[in-house]
């Protein structure tokens, strides 16, 4: 099946499903157009390498992640879209004043691998726009359980849409012989265990103890006391670590440090956290920021950061043990509590 057949059948359920549908429409046109640019690389206008100017998170923009951000807020004019949000604005920019949805969006997560030749993304949030004038961030500091769906496209060997609207996670590969996005998976589930984690191990000296303790026992390996070896990834591009992970399981850390500025974490809830946690709970997993569960947040800002972790159900929920008590894990022995490679 194709995603425009996929959402024609979404947009048949009543009108809130055809305004979902006609903005995951949209989108996918629009991720085309950039993952044509994407191709086109150093040979094309778009890689202009870093602007001077940051974003509204603070971070270095490059010229492609504003182009990337043109494009999609362009296409949103012709969307049933209220709100449109994004990391590249401070606020959420208003389109349509009559209709009823809100979208958060990443328009390209990555894109410090941009010159690198990693894969990088478009992570989007849809919601339910909120009638309240006096602020214009109301819709995007609902829970992420509000989300009326979610996705990313990754821009990689394939263009690929990992996607869902409430009931289970679907993906495509876009056919250029057919110039459409073809489902591959329905229903996608994630291994509940895991036998790999992505974390950025050159921070450990900045980790807490629950941090340390986790990745300690993994690389104890089949010797120590979760008695089996892991291994371990990190991408730096979320969709690419995420997209791993819903292929063939594992749990992906991004936590709080002692960092200045870090101690929240990086992620932003609104358009990178909640819409991966709800992508990898559709998929049977799960998503928290060490104590709570990503979509239960509700988030008091629009690009409020937050801790992330998120990936195979048994994993997560062992990581959140060592956050409640590190040194109670029911398999760390005596012999395991000691310093280890990341503890000190």
């Amino acid at each position: 099946m194709i995603l425009e057949a996929a959402l024609s059948r979404l947009a048949e359920r009543g009108k809130l499903e055809s305004d979902v549908a006609a903005v995951i429409s949209r989108l996918a046109l629009a991720a085309v157009s950039v993952r044509g640019i994407i191709n086109d690389g150093a040979l094309g206008n778009a890689f202009g390498g870093k602007r001077s100017t940051r974003n509204a998170g603070g971070d270095e923009q490059h010229s492609l992640d504003i182009h990337a951000d043109e494009l999609f807020m362009s296409a949103m004019h012709k969307s049933p879209v209220r709100y449109y949000a994004t990391e590249e604005l401070e606020r959420p920019v208003r389109l349509q004043p009559d209709k009823q949805l809100a979208l958060a969006i990443d328009p390209l997560d990555g894109s410090s691998n941009i010159d690198t030749n990693v894969s990088i993304g478009t992570i989007f949030s849809i919601l339910p726009a909120v009638d309240d004038d006096s602020d214009t961030e109301a819709s995007f500091k609902q829970p992420g359980t509000a989300q009326l769906a979610a996705g990313f496209f990754i821009y990689g060997p394939q263009l690929a849409l990992a996607l869902t609207w409430g009931e289970g996670l679907h993906t495509f590969i876009y056919s250029a012989r057919k110039d459409a996005f073809v489902k591959v998976h329905e229903g996608l589930t994630i291994s509940r265990k895991a036998h790999e984690f992505a974390i950025n191990a050159s921070n450990a000296r900045h980790w807490d103890e629950a941090v340390r303790a986790y990745v300690d026992d993994c690389l104890a390996g089949s010797s120590g006391p979760r008695e089996k070896d892991y291994n371990m990834r990190w991408i730096a591009s979320l969709v690419a670590d995420c997209y791993r992970i819903l292929m063939r399981g594992g749990v992906f850390l991004y936590p709080g440090d002692s960092r200045a500025g870090y101690g929240r974490g990086r992620l932003r809830l609104v358009y990178e956290a909640n819409p991966i946690a709800m992508i990898i709970e559709q998929a049977g997993g799960s998503a928290i920021d060490g104590e709570n569960r990503i979509l239960d947040l509700v988030p008091s800002e629009l690009h409020q950061r937050t801790p992330l972790i998120f990936g195979s159900a048994d994993e997560v929920e062992r990581i959140g043990r060592y956050f409640a008590d590190p040194g109670a894990i029911g398999e760390r022995a005596p012999l395991f509590g000691t310093r280890g490679l990341f503890r000190v």
